[in-house]
């Protein structure tokens, strides 16, 4: 069961990279704008129209994969065996018995010899 942990921790990791790196490489709805009228934003790695497109569905293809993984870390992390259902009754099993009890000894005015 560890190993799926981690193979899940690993793909919310890299899609939350992924994300991040996207989210940073797209431009603002403002930056077409500027690109119209002739600033240097018109010479984009995927042309001014096709970047949108192809990076906006990556990122919503990347939190998609970043949600799921996240949903999935919750769901494993509160299984709980079927054996115990209660804290409770974990705690009776590992008590130790009343015999089992070491025995004290007495301190304080007990220990002071009577004349």
């Amino acid at each position: 069961m560890s190993i799926v942990l981690k193979i899940i921790l690993a793909v919310q990791m890299l899609s939350a990279l992924g994300m991040i790196g996207l989210v940073l490489v797209q431009h603002g709805k403002g930056a077409d704008m500027g690109a119209a009228f002739g600033s240097g934003g018109s010479g984009s790695l995927f042309g001014a129209s096709g970047s949108a497109n192809f990076l906006s569905r990556t990122t919503a293809v990347l939190a998609t994969v970043f949600f799921v993984c996240t949903l999935a870390l919750a769901y494993f992390g509160n299984l709980r065996p079927a054996a115990s259902s209660s804290v409770l009754e974990n705690a009776a099993v590992v008590a130790p018995a009343a015999s089992e009890v070491p025995t004290v000894p007495a301190s304080g005015a007990a220990q002071i010899p009577a004349k």
